[in-house]
Formats: C-alpha cells, structure tokens, sequence
C-alpha cells in the first residue's frame, strides 16, 4: 500500500493465488454477456466488476472479467472459489446457446500476480515502464499490456482495498523477478509487505462484499447493494427476468454497513444483530478499521431501516450499540483515491 496513511504505509502483496479463468473462443463474448449480470461488451483493455447470477438473481459468483483481446477474456475471482466458478461456468456453457464456441481454462496456476496499492503505487511503477500511468493514459477499471523493467506485465487497474493502484499479472517464471523489482523501486516509497488480513480490514472500510459469507445465491445484487452492477438494459443474462421484477417490486432486506460503539469488540461474522430490541438477523462478515480507528460490521436489516433506530450487534455475549452507515463505505466513500 503505497503510502495510504500514516498508519498504513506503502504495500505490495503477492496474489498469485487469485483464481484465474480464461474464456476464448469466438462466442466467448456472447457467452459471457448471458452470464454476467453487467455489460462485458466493452473495448479490449476493460475490466468490469460482474455477479454471475442464477435463474433466481441470486448471486452465484462475484468477479472481474477484463477483456484481452477480441475472443479472449480473463475472469478474476477468489482464491478459494476457482473450482466452484469454474464449475458453474461450464454449467451455464452446457444450457446456453454458443457454448460449443467456448474454451474455459483454469489458468490460476500460469499467472503470478501482485498487487500494488497505495498513493505512491504510481510514483513506485512509473519509473520501470515507458507507458503512461496518469489517469487519461491509464483509467481506472482498465488494463493495459507493458514491459515493467524486462518483465512482461498485464497490469489491470483495480482495487480490493479502496486505494489508488494496480494488480499485476505476469507469467508465473516472472513472479519473483517482478517482487525484486517492484521491492526495489519502492524502497524510497515506505513500501511494507501485506497480508490477507490487511486487505480484509481495508475492505471492510470500503464496503466491498465478500462471495459466500456477504452475498451467496440466495442474496441478489439488490440485496447486496451490488445493484449498480446490473445491466437490465443489454439484453437478455441469467436471472434478468427475477431482477427486473425484484427491481420494480423493491427488495424486503438490504446489506447494511454498522459502526459498533465500542472499537474493542469486533465482529468476525454471524453474530445476532437486532433492531429495536428484536433479532433481525446476523452479521455477515465485519473486522477492525485501521484507517477510521472503528470496529465495521455488514448485516442485512429490513429494509427502511432507520438511523434513529436502535441497532445492537451481539459480540462475545454483549450487547454493542451500532451506527447504522449512509452509506456502504465508511472510507473515502466517494471513491476519489482509487481515481486519485
């Protein structure tokens, strides 16, 4: 994290182990387009944030597809969920019309990536490429093919953690000749190693769910707060007909960010949350905010709830009091540093 805060300085993290599925073949865009909720027609060099949804609009699979080239597109989804999206993808490739056009591959294994993330990422990278980095060159959501030193890169610009910066994909045998290189570039940076349990606590801060704890099949992308990530109007996907009807009807429970009172108790998940003295429902994943110095927790409460009311999270056998957030992110909910 490239200098983010004066708590949180620069970090790098390998992620290699992102799962990684490449979809090719000449129907491979109209086969994603009927499984993506969101619009995956776009340029080559995109990245879209994308559920794959079931016939129900529940949440099957919460990923990233980025387009590179005209029939090849890689999908990025968790560490733990590559065989499970893989699986349902080909599924989907069994029922949809085209699929014979498609070739799925589990590529997880043939990328090394690291993620760089901080407001000196770009400062760190822009003196080991020829290509521009500034936001007109290089826009957020976007990937772009370049040389890092002598290491061929697919730098995608995207953020699980809410700071300006970019995962970096290269050929596995190029992994730890681009951790040296990156290393050594930003040593004039405060460039820190981080860990899993950095970019949970930075996530939490920026409101970004989490595939089968925060949404699973049974939750829609109108639940989950997702639904900027539906495109109703690009014709027809999987589980349009269910969204397009639970948009209009409006939805019963939405995931919504709390702030507990008390920093010291932090919820780990599936701790009782009850609204106005009665059990509503449960926390879905939550953890401590460095960067806000409070404790986050996500819930699905009735929708309509209010601020005024009395929201109480169950931590370790005690009752907590808990700020019911406007919005999703409690940091930098505008977004402005990851388009810094």
């Amino acid at each position: 994290l490239a200098g983010s805060s004066a708590r949180l300085r620069s970090s790098a993290r390998s992620s290699s182990s992102f799962a990684k599925i490449e979809v090719a073949g000449p129907g491979a865009g109209s086969f994603l387009q009927q499984v993506c909720a969101n619009d995956v027609d776009r340029p080559i060099g995109s990245v879209v944030y994308t559920p794959l949804c079931n016939d129900r609009g529940g949440i099957e699979a919460d990923l990233t597809v980025t387009r590179l080239d005209r029939h090849r597109y890689l999908v990025v989804t968790g560490t733990a969920l590559g065989a499970h999206d893989l699986g349902w993808l080909r599924t989907q490739q069994e029922r949809l019309p085209g699929g014979g056009d498609v070739v799925l591959s589990d590529v997880t294994s043939g990328y090394a990536c690291l993620g760089l993330w901080g407001p000196q990422a770009r400062a760190i990278l822009a003196p080991l490429t020829r290509t521009a980095l500034d936001n007109k060159a290089f826009r957020y959501l976007s990937a772009q093919r370049l040389n890092l030193g002598p290491v061929p890169v697919i730098a995608s610009r995207v953020t699980y953690v809410g700071e300006l910066g970019w995962e970096l994909y290269v050929p596995a045998e190029y992994g730890l000749a681009l951790w040296d290189l990156v290393w050594e570039a930003g040593a004039g940076h405060g460039l820190v190693a981080g860990g899993y349990r950095a970019i949970d606590a930075l996530r939490v801060e920026k409101g970004y769910r989490v595939w089968s704890a925060d949404v699973t099949p049974d939750d829609t992308p109108y639940h989950a707060g997702t639904g900027f990530a539906v495109a109703l109007d690009k014709g027809d996907f999987v589980g349009r007909a269910a969204l397009a009807k639970l948009k209009a009807s409006g939805v019963e429970r939405r995931l919504r960010t709390l702030l507990l009172a008390d920093a010291s108790a932090v919820a780990q998940g599936s701790e009782p949350v009850r609204v106005n003295g009665e059990i509503t429902g449960r926390v879905t994943s939550g953890g401590y905010g460095f960067r806000v110095d409070r404790s986050i927790a996500f819930a699905y409460l009735p929708a309509g709830t209010p601020r005024s009311a009395t929201i109480e999270v169950e931590v370790f056998g005690q009752w907590i009091r808990a700020e019911l957030v406007r919005q999703d992110a409690v940091f930098d909910p505008a977004g402005h540093r990851i388009r810094a």
